[in-house]
């Protein structure tokens, strides 16, 4: 039997609170997209070409606004706390701390992943998600860009591993994630962090937002 919008945001919903995840319904002209914010990736963040979910792999924001316009209804995510771990200060993080944080990773973009799916095999064809940080699906293995030497060639893609996984998380896709989440009354907060860039965050209450555009 075919669901209705809203029968299918709704089942969405329930399928989000199984996995200890909160959905809301955003509007795309609720949903920021800015230039600047790439560049906080392009010139703040190491990951920068190592990841194909991330710049310069990733939609510029042009391409990320239009495509945007192109929905009427998407569910925005918010994922609380850090999978695996209690409780953590600075002191507590190791200093090759991406795998501290690949249940988290994991968590976001695997339901990401998982509810654009769903939405996608009931009918809603339409369904895209953006998930949050770099990708994790090569595990102990370095992207297939990250291993490459050379300049950055979007052809590299046709050799990612996990063609079918990869998202672009919304801040390499250009979308301001804090105030996307202001406007559905969700507060969002940068995290202190122990000697500054690249530091260790000071304390564990960590929020993370996803987004799947749906119809």
């Amino acid at each position: 039997m075919e669901r209705s919008v809203q029968e299918e945001i709704d089942y969405l919903k329930a399928i989000s609170a199984e996995k200890g995840v909160k959905a809301e319904e955003i509007a795309p002209g609720d949903i920021v997209v800015s230039q600047w914010v790439r560049f906080k990736c392009r010139y703040g963040c190491k990951g920068y070409g190592k990841h194909f979910g991330c710049p310069p792999y990733a939609p510029s924001p042009d391409e990320t606004r239009r495509m945007v316009n192109e929905y009427s209804i998407g569910l925005l995510l918010w994922f609380e706390g850090v999978p695996g771990h209690g409780e953590f200060g600075p002191d507590d993080i190791p200093d090759d701390f991406h795998p501290w944080y690949a249940d988290l990773i994991r968590w976001v973009n695997g339901t990401v992943h998982m509810l654009e799916k769903t939405a996608f095999y009931d009918g809603f064809y339409k369904a895209f998600g953006f998930g949050g940080y770099p990708c994790i699906w090569c595990e102990h293995q370095h992207c297939v860009a990250e291993e490459s030497e050379g300049i950055v060639d979007e052809s590299l893609r046709r050799r990612c591993r996990h063609m079918d996984l990869v998202r672009p998380s919304m801040e390499a896709a250009g979308i301001d994630v804090f105030a996307t989440a202001r406007n559905i009354g969700w507060k969002l907060e940068t995290i202190p962090c122990k000697d500054r860039e690249y530091g260790k965050i000071v304390h564990s209450r960590i929020n993370s937002v996803g987004l799947v555009l749906i119809e």
